[in-house]
Order: C-alpha cells, then sequence, then structure tokens
C-alpha cells in the first residue's frame, strides 16, 4: 500500500519540476541541512528513532518508486515514525491529528546539499485547533531532538 501511495505520489509531482523553490519557505514544515549524504542522514535517522523509543514503520524510497515509473528523481526518502504514547495524547486534544500520524521526515539530496524536513507540530496544533494541548511542546522537543542528534557530526553512540 505505501509504495502504491508513493508511486502515485511521483507520477503527480515528478513532472513539476525538477526544483520547486526553496524547501525553507514551505509552510509548516522544519528543515535543516544535514552535513551527511541522503542514504547515511536516513540511516541515522532511523538509528535516533528507535533509540529514543519510537518505532520506524515504513521508509518510502521516491527516488525508487519514480525510477519504476521510468522518471527521475533525486534521492528522496520518507521515513515514517512514531510512538503511541506520543501520538495519543496530540489525538486525545483533537482527533483530527490522527491525519497527520504517525510522524515523517522527508530527507533529500538538493543541488548538491542534503535536507531533512519534518512537519512544525506548532503549525499542526493550529491546524487542528489543539494549541493549549500540553502534549504539543514535549513532542515538539522530541522531533527537534532528533533532527539534531541526525545532522550532527558526532558519531552516534545509539542515538541518544
Amino acid at each position: 500500500m505505501v509504495c502504491r501511495i508513493a508511486f502515485l505520489f511521483v507520477l503527480l509531482f515528478a513532472g513539476a519540476g525538477a526544483h520547486a523553490g526553496d524547501a525553507s519557505d514551505v509552510d509548516g514544515l522544519i528543515v535543516e541541512s544535514s552535513p551527511h549524504d541522503v542514504a547515511t542522514t536516513v540511516e541515522r535517522f532511523q538509528r535516533v528513532a528507535r533509540a529514543n523509543g519510537l518505532t520506524v514503520f515504513d521508509t518510502v524510497d521516491h527516488a525508487e518508486g519514480a525510477t519504476q515509473a521510468g522518471m527521475d528523481l533525486a534521492p528522496t526518502t520518507l521515513v515514517i515514525f512514531g510512538n503511541p504514547k506520543a501520538g495519543t495524547p496530540l489525538m486525545q486534544c483533537g482527533r483530527t491529528m490522527g491525519i497527520d500520524l504517525p510522524a515523517k521526515a522527508l530527507i533529500w539530496a538538493d543541488d548538491g546539499e542534503t535536507r531533512l524536513a519534518y512537519n512544525d507540530i506548532e503549525y499542526l496544533a493550529e491546524r487542528h485547533d489543539i494549541g493549549d494541548c500540553k502534549a504539543v511542546p514535549k513532542v515538539g522537543a522530541m522531533l527537534d531532538k532528533l533532527a539534531t542528534k541526525t545532522i550532527s557530526e558526532d558519531a552516534l553512540d545509539g542515538g541518544d
């Protein structure tokens, strides 16, 4: 199912242009630069997530999907991850948060630079009208920690 969704995504958006603009200008996304290549950043993100008690549910290689569709796409990988202990309180505050969970991180190469993006929890809280939810700052801190450790130049010692 995930592969089918990835394939449809590629069909719909791969032809939209090789460079759709500055990723840091996308509302609701936090975008970081990684000193590592895409494959290393994906591997580091997965390790850090698992070391912090999160489940990596799936990894979608959008570039592979593009190749299967006979198209080109620079390395672009989606990591789907989460933990019910973090996500459930968000959904208790507003059930529609479930459309944005589990959490996702997108890692891609852009003009020779590796990027790591994830949804800004404050943006999602506003979208789902749960700005006063006590879980929001905790989840935000966890997402920031994952990104910071992933893009660090330090060796990983288990992730935390």
